[in-house]
């Protein structure tokens, strides 16, 4: 176990002290020992040290500083021997001779092997990612895609496994600050002066960023971003000397550095704390490289990622392989240090490609069956097999379309479901309504208080069958539309995006019709085989429900919240 003193929250920091220890004691303290680190609290070595506990002293530089004494910054090392691990019980399981899996034991070798990558990438969770890797892609707002992969150690039945896949992720872009407002905000000049809405925008952007200094050539200095001045740079006055004479930041760079500032009607960035403030113009500073954007994305920028490392089965396995011998894991100082072998070759595992079934459709369709080829069939001349009936539907939109767009894309949606072969009412319940995204909820209980009272009024005991909801063009509302309609009115409701809605395709409608047919309790499409006695024995002789897994690990910022508004 190890504790540093003082205390960082950094793992890059506790990583530099502990590589300053290595370098200092390593041959002599440390028994020659080279130990893996989480960069936390755990220490791992190959073998005993030669003590139980040893508190150590080391000194780091910071090369940003100037003053000596607040550049070096002293720190102590305790290493305390809290355990031993041993790779017996890990050996009896993955031989069957054991039910517990021995996780600490596959944690300590899954830390060794990612000690390495660890110095060498900007880590995230448990993937890695570099500009070395390829693909640099901009998705907007000031933000790039950078490309890495995924690593973690398994137990198998075939033994210990490195699971390996390709993983993406967001990170600033290494530009002025200037450049990633213009980008962030959509600008396109910065002659403009920035609203209160606008600051407050950049403050949550930009808080806790890193920043270094462009102003001075022969001096780099590197800031971490703490908020955006108030008020904009040209009515900036801070105190310069201890007799209180006060100048201007647009004064002070020109008598100071000759620099003359261009944007003086934007704010200044803060750094420090709001007792000793630092101020810096964004034109002087530049976002440092390889910060990740930690922050939820808009539906562009998912795409713009998806997009730019959507890969086929075969580009995929052949990235995977690329990235294996990228890293050479078997030159890798710390898997030798503790005797692991990596093999360099994907797994071969023996399989079949299962031939795709028939699928049947209904008989008024001029196509009654199909056999989808290569994982893909669509609904050219084929109708569902069971169209769902719809009554009574309604229409509400959150979003900035006109009515008329609004009535046309209904009209085609509703047209769309019946030539598929649905019953769905031409006619909406109650007229279609265009609504605020700021009182969604309120919104969605009025049309089905309203469509309640009109059939009540006609002596009908039924509800809304199905609530069409355009939602708005800001991303964010899917989920609390779903948890109102679904959850608290009992309502199917389908839910469709703006830019889809407004220019509408006949594949885009499609799809749509069959997420509706299946909603309201209509099937699409059914087995071939399902029609011949015994067709599919062990489904149809006992009661079967049949579940798919998606089982690629969520490397693009996925979250449980995420996937389940999704569900």
């Amino acid at each position: 176990m190890v504790s540093i003193n003082p205390e960082s929250k950094s793992r890059a920091v506790n990583r530099e002290v502990l590589s300053e220890l290595i370098k200092l004691h390593g041959k002599t303290s440390l028994g020659g020992k080279l130990p893996a680190y989480d960069g936390r609290k755990s220490l791992y070595t190959a073998g005993s040290l030669p003590f139980e506990s040893e508190e150590f002293s080391v000194t780091l530089v910071d090369p940003e500083k100037k003053d000596k004494e607040k550049a070096e910054r002293e720190y102590k090392i305790t290493i305390r021997i809290a355990g031993r691990t041993d790779l017996y019980q890990l050996q009896q399981f993955l031989k069957g001779r054991q039910k517990d899996m021995p996780q600490e034991t596959i944690q300590v070798l899954d830390v060794v092997l990612r000690e390495s990558p660890s110095w060498n990438y900007v880590t995230v969770s448990r993937s890695f990612f570099s500009t070395t890797f390829g693909h640099r892609g901009d998705i907007g707002e000031g933000l790039e895609c950078w490309r890495g992969y995924y690593q973690s150690l398994r137990p198998t039945q075939m033994g210990l496994s490195l699971n390996i896949d390709i993983s993406a992720t967001s990170f600033f872009k290494p530009v002025t600050v200037v450049q990633f407002v213009l980008e962030f905000l959509n600008l396109r000049d910065a002659s403009w002066p920035l609203t209160d809405r606008d600051r407050v925008k950049i403050k949550k952007a930009l808080r806790g960023v890193r920043v270094e200094t462009n102003h001075q050539e022969d001096q780099i200095r590197r800031y971490k971003i703490t908020g955006i001045t108030p008020v904009p740079m040209s009515q900036l006055i801070f105190p310069v000397d201890e007799r209180g004479a006060r100048m201007s930041v647009v004064q002070y760079f020109m008598q100071r550095y000759n620099y003359n500032l261009q944007y003086t009607s934007w704010p200044c960035l803060q750094f420090g704390s709001d007792a000793r403030p630092v101020y810096l113009p964004m034109e002087a500073c530049k976002i440092v490289e390889g910060q990740r954007y930690s922050k939820k994305l808009n539906d562009k920028q998912v795409t713009n990622i998806l997009r730019a490392t959507c890969q086929r089965p075969q580009q995929r396995e052949q990235s995977i392989r690329e990235m294996v011998l990228h890293n050479k894991y078997a030159e890798d100082k710390f898997a030798q240090e503790f005797g692991i072998n990596v093999c360099s070759d994907l797994v071969s595992v023996p399989a079949r490609v299962l031939p795709p079934p028939m699928l049947r459709y209904h008989d008024s369709g001029k196509e009654k069956t199909c056999v989808p080829s290569v994982g893909q069939w669509n609904m050219i001349n084929k109708k569902m097999i069971n169209g769902g009936i719809i009554e009574n539907w309604a229409c509400v939109s959150f979003s900035r379309m006109r009515p008329e767009e609004v009535h046309r894309f209904c009209c085609d949606l509703i047209q769309m479901c019946n030539m598929t072969g649905m019953s769905v009412n031409p006619r909406p319940l109650v007229d279609n309504r265009s609504a605020s995204p700021n009182h969604i909820e309120n919104a969605l209980r009025d049309v089905y208080r309203r469509t309640t009272e009109m059939l009540s009024k006609q002596g009908h005991e039924k509800q809304l069958q199905l609530l069409i909801v355009i939602l708005p063009e800001v991303s964010g509302s899917y989920g609390k539309i779903k948890k109102v309609c679904e959850t608290d009115l009992g309502i199917v409701s389908q839910c469709c995006l703006p830019r889809h809605a407004a220019r509408p395709n006949k594949q885009y409608m499609e799809n749509v019709a069959l997420k509706i047919n299946v909603k309201v309790g209509g099937r699409n499409t059914v087995l071939e085989r399902a029609f011949v006695r015994n067709g599919i024995p062990f489904v149809s002789e006992v009661p079967t429900i049949i579940f798919g897994a998606d089982v690629t690990p969520p490397h693009l910022e996925r979250t449980l919240h995420h996937l389940l508004l999704r569900w």
